[in-house]
């Protein structure tokens, strides 16, 4: 997959892991547009960054998803790789009395999963005109480790999301859309600082670096830092089940 010379929307661009991937993708030739739900942070994020533009809206709402990809149609053209960043985490112990785990997870799932489901829904007939496009979705280690004690229900959401992209993978093949999954450790962000990310956390950069090197080699699941740890400790035929399921290897 080339690395320069593609229209890139990233979806909650305006900060951590997705200001990364802007700020990379953008020095790198690329023209860029990230969203986001806040106005003054989209403009701060805009001041520090080239060859990107800003929109404002909203993953989880879908009049506003309906104008982003009508705008996309008609003022980007070319789009050909869309970065599924925007995310939702609420840390808990689901098994408080009274916590509301059902609203908690209900965000998650519409924020971390469906959201990207309609979203590549809607943009994937504009990918298919590119003669090279690529879908994105920025999963996590806990999507196949769950982090019982504080990350329930985000880790379910980010396991649906992961299950979403094998099966997208699998059925854009004969396509020009190629299907990345990104999937970071803990990252030390603002998003992540209520569980130890300043501490913990890897760089927001080195994310951003990894995607571009795996995009160059196309290298579809791209565990970052210690997910690859995890991943080849405990769960190296994962790829493998997912094709033997659908009849690609024996």
């Amino acid at each position: 997959m080339k690395t320069t010379n593609n229209t890139i929307l990233i979806t909650g661009g305006s900060a951590g892991i997705g200001f990364e991937m802007a700020k990379l993708f953008s020095e790198n030739d690329n023209e860029v547009i990230i969203t986001g739900r806040n106005q003054e942070r989209m403009a701060q994020a805009i001041s520090k960054l080239k060859n990107t533009s800003a929109i404002v809206s909203d993953v989880n709402k879908a009049e506003d998803v309906e104008k982003l990809v009508a705008q996309l149609n008609k003022d980007f053209p070319k789009l050909n790789v869309v970065i599924n960043n925007a995310g939702s985490a609420n840390y808990y112990d689901m098994t408080v009395p009274g916590i509301n785990a059902f609203d908690k997870a209900s965000e998650e799932i519409l924020t971390n999963y469906l959201s990207i489901i309609r979203l590549n829904e809607l943009l994937l007939p504009l990918l298919k005109q590119q003669p090279e496009a690529a879908i994105i979705n920025v999963s996590s280690i806990v999507a196949f480790a769950a982090r019982a004690n504080s990350l329930p229900t985000y880790g379910a959401s980010k396991a649906a999301l992961h299950s979403y992209t094998n099966s997208l993978r699998i059925m854009m093949e004969d396509t020009p859309v190629k299907v990345f999954e990104l999937m970071p450790p803990l990252v030390d962000t603002e998003f992540s600082a209520a569980i130890g990310g300043a501490t913990n956390g890897i760089p927001a950069n080195q994310v951003a670096e990894d995607l571009l090197t795996a995009m160059q080699n196309d290298e579809f699941e791209i565990h970052v830092g210690r997910t690859a740890e995890i991943f080849n400790k405990f769960f190296p035929l994962f790829p493998q089940a997912v094709l033997a399921m659908n009849g690609r290897t024996e």
